[in-house]
This record gives C-alpha cells, sequence and structure tokens, in this order.
C-alpha cells in the first residue's frame, strides 16, 4: 500500500493587505492578505523549510527529491539537488525538478508514488514551492501568495493511501509566463473558466469517482484547485459537494500559492480528517491530477497537528513599499556600504557540508560539538586541545539560546538595521550569525532559537544561501 507518510508546510510570516494594495493604486480589492516571502527568502530557502518540517515527523530517509515550482531562481541548475544538501540527504539520493505547470506539485507526486510502487526507491520526498509575482496595479498582485509544502511518499505507517488516480492533460493556455517574463500573464476570465478550467476538472474528477465506484457523498472533504475564491466556489457545486465538504482554499490568508495550492490544503484537510475518512484531491493546470485518498492514521498521531493553522495565525504585516523594495519592483538609492563579496564556486564547493547543511565537527574524546570559521581545518579541540581527532557534526537541524547580539545600523541589508548573534546550540557549539524574522523590539538574550536556510546575496548568477537563526516561536 502506497501513500502519504508525513507532511510539512512552510508558510512565510510576513504579510501583505489587498486593501493597503488597492489605496496605493486607488482601485478595489478584496478581503484579506496574501503571504509575503521575506527579504531572504525565496522558492528555495521555503521549500528546504518545508522539507525540514516534514522530515521532522518521517522515521525513514528519502531516497528520493521531487521538487516543484514555477519560480525556481535557476533556468538550468537543478533545484531539487540544493535542497538535497540542505536538508543532509545521501548523494545517491534521485533528485529531479518539475516546473513549467502549476500541475508541477501533483506531477511530482505522481511520479514518487509510481517510484516508489515500482521499487526504484524505497521512499521519496516530493516538495512543491512557489514564489510568483504579479505585475503592479494588477489583479494578480493582490491575489498570488508565497509558500511551499512537502509530503513524504512511502509504503508503510501511512498517514493516507492513494486508493485511486485519474489524469489528463489539455494543451489550453490560461496562465503564462514567456522566457524572460517577470510578471504572470492571463487570458479572459470567464473564456478560461468556460473552456478551460471546469470542463477540465469536472471531466477528470467525475472520471476518477466513476472508476472507483465513489459519489459525491462518499468523501469527507474536497480539496481542489482554483484560481481564486469566485471559481473554487462555482466548481464546488457543479460538482456536487456541499459547504461542509469543501476544503478552505485559505485565498483570504495566504493567498494563492501556485504548485504549493492544493498540497497545502490537502495538508490542512489532513489535519482535520480522521480514520477511515476519504478525500477527493485534484489539481490543475495543462489539465488535472486527480487522486482519492483513504486516512488512515490522524496526523497528530505524528507531530503533525495544527502546523497550517498555527503557521498562518503566526505573522507580521508589511507594508506596500517594503513588499516593492524586497521583490525589486521599482529603483532605489543604492547603498554606500560595500556590497557582499561575490561568491566563489571553488570555495563554496571546498566548504559545501559547512554550507549547505551547516557541518561542524565533533571531538571523539572528548565529545564537545565547535564550529570553527569557513575555510578553517579542524585540527586541535578547543576543549580537550585533543589533535586530529574529529567526526562530522550537524548543526542545521539543532535548536539553541542567543547567548549576546548587536545591532548594525549600517549593515547592507533589506530589511535594517541588521542583527547579529552568538548562538549557543543545545548540546555544545557556539555559532556567530545574522538573525532574521525578528526585529529588535523582541530580540532578547536567551530566546530559543532554530537554524534557517536563507538568501544571503545574489551576484553574477549566482545565488549565495547560507543559514541565518531565527527565534522559535
Amino acid at each position: 500500500m502506497i501513500g502519504i507518510t508525513s507532511v510539512g508546510v512552510y508558510i512565510p510570516l510576513y504579510r501583505l493587505s489587498r486593501q493597503d494594495i488597492g489605496k496605493i493604486w486607488g482601485i478595489g480589492s478584496g478581503q484579506g492578505e496574501k503571504a509575503v516571502a521575506g527579504y531572504d527568502e525565496d522558492v528555495v530557502t521555503m521549500a528546504v523549510g518545508a522539507a525540514m518540517d516534514c522530515m521532522k515527523k518521517s522515521k525513514t530517509m528519502p531516497k528520493g527529491l521531487y521538487f516543484a515550482s514555477t519560480s525556481a531562481p535557476y533556468t538550468e541548475k537543478q533545484i531539487a539537488a540544493i535542497i538535497a544538501g540542505a536538508i543532509d540527504l545521501d548523494e545517491e539520493c534521485h533528485t529531479a525538478d518539475f516546473s513549467n505547470s502549476l500541475r508541477a506539485g501533483t506531477s511530482a507526486m505522481k511520479s514518487a508514488i509510481d517510484a516508489v510502487k515500482g521499487g526504484s526507491v524505497e521512499n521519496a520526498l516530493v516538495v512543491a514551492s512557489d514564489c510568483r509575482i504579479g505585475a503592479p496595479k494588477g489583479i494578480f498582485e493582490q491575489t498570488l501568495g508565497d509558500g511551499a509544502v512537502a509530503l513524504s511518499i512511502g509504503s508503510g505507517d501511512l498517514i493516507a493511501s492513494i486508493e485511486g488516480s485519474y489524469s489528463i492533460c489539455s494543451d489550453f493556455t490560461d496562465l503564462w509566463r514567456f522566457s524572460g517574463d517577470a510578471f504572470v500573464r492571463s487570458g479572459e476570465a470567464r473564456f478560461l473558466d468556460e473552456a478551460g478550467y471546469i470542463p477540465t476538472m469536472q471531466e477528470s474528477i467525475s472520471k476518477l469517482m466513476k472508476k472507483c465506484s465513489f459519489e459525491p457523498a462518499d468523501f469527507y472533504k474536497a480539496v481542489f484547485y482554483a484560481h481564486d475564491d469566485r471559481t473554487h466556489a462555482n466548481m464546488a457545486k457543479k460538482l456536487g459537494f456541499v459547504n461542509a465538504q469543501i476544503q478552505n482554499p485559505m485565498f483570504a490568508k495566504i493567498g494563492n500559492t501556485g504548485t504549493a495550492s492544493t498540497l497545502i490544503m490537502l495538508a490542512a484537510a489532513l489535519e482535520e480528517a480522521k480514520p477511515g475518512d476519504r478525500i477527493l484531491f485534484a489539481n490543475y493546470g495543462d489539465g488535472c491530477d486527480a487522486f482519492i485518498l483513504r486516512v488512515m492514521q490522524k496526523t497528530s498521531q505524528i507531530g503533525t497537528a495544527s502546523i497550517v493553522a498555527d503557521q498562518i495565525a503566526r505573522k507580521v504585516n508589511i507594508d506596500y513599499g517594503r513588499y516593492l523594495y524586497w521583490r525589486d519592483l521599482l529603483p532605489t538609492e543604492a547603498s554606500s556600504r560595500p556590497d557582499r563579496p561575490a561568491a566563489s564556486l571553488a570555495a563554496r564547493w571546498r566548504e559545501r557540508k559547512t554550507i549547505s547543511a551547516l557541518y561542524g565537527y565533533k571531538c571523539r574524546r572528548c565529545g564537545t560539538p565547535q564550529l570553527h570559521p569557513l575555510g578553517q581545518v579542524a585540527r586541535v579541540c578547543i576543549m580537550c586541545q585533543a589533535k586530529d581527532d574529529f567526526e562530522y557534526y550537524r548543526f542545521s537541524d539543532k535548536t539553541g539560546k542567543l547567548f549576546t547580539y548587536a545591532v548594525d545600523q549600517l549593515q547592507p541589508t533589506r530589511n535594517p538595521p541588521g542583527i547579529n548573534g552568538v548562538v549557543d546550540f543545545n548540546g555544545g557549539g557556539r555559532f556567530i550569525c545574522e538573525l532574521t524574522d525578528c526585529s529588535i523590539d523582541n530580540v532578547k538574550i536567551g530566546m530559543p532559537v532554530e537554524m534557517t536556510f536563507r538568501k544571503m546575496s545574489q551576484d553574477k548568477g549566482i545565488v549565495n544561501y547560507f543559514w541565518k537563526a531565527k527565534p522559535i516561536v
């Protein structure tokens, strides 16, 4: 039996009100807000956050990693390999990217299911993440949100089993971005719904239910994609489901998160479901992937209860000006401070274990964990002075406390002022790093922190990622 064994979600801390956007442009706006990736976040960092959250509850190490997105930072470089390095997967792990369609998340999921079923991998991690940008003053600026989700696919200790699936492809152009486009494009809404979305979704879902001999009343929840609240509500009626069966798409809380949208909805549905419940799950984009899932155990039994609700509730509101600045949507005065040094590909390769997964060393004699500055080889233990007797030790999955910090008003950052801290890890080890997702108003000595993978800089087409500390809420 193949199915979902664990779930992880990453929703950024920051929110932008749709009404604030409307006021700036003097246009109408919908209710609610959208999730906004921070100044040091992107598709990759959110994916790593979701993957690490998923792996905390998984009992097995993934043998495959399938990544899905329409807004990856690289056109020619595998993002799945970056994520695999950050979450410390074995180099023999099979990695693959899925892109160019909002259905990429379920395409990756279906490939993972087939791989596990066929025996090519024992278990696989599916990660979907998107950070799409709508053109200023347009409708997508108000509706597109940022987020990521991860599902572990395996054959044992299942949260939900896959009872059936049905897929169709369709060369229908509704949402698209041409090579070089910064913003999402769209055709006329009524035509897109009547000629593309509605018939495609109805055909795939009805044929799946007929194939498996189910009726709408047999399902606890219906989880399906839509571009916005209006099309979602309209589709629910056409499919024959009552309101209590419809999973909230959360558009008013986090926006439309692209490839991650329907999978985040599925994660929320699994949090509320009971063993024996069935969930209809369908994703749209250049066709449709539809699945029937049967819940095997409550997610609270494996420590994943309320993950979506908690992350939605934890938020910090930002204004429109900050959003524009973080997204490079308007020119601003250049900083007079020196830029960060450009990333060295050779240095990053030499220090890849430290940079990707924050590895340090542990003394074999006295057991003291220690992090040395990048480029320095550990030779002598700082505690017992034993020489050349170390083993690798991972710090990225450890928590700690803030020993001290300093506020830098001149640090060139997109979210001034910069905060640099000294972290004492639980179990040993000290690390000097930047702090993120906190302000000088709430930072305090002794507060618990955890490590988070973030974007440090971008220069000459290379994105430089490393680890920062953020408060544990």
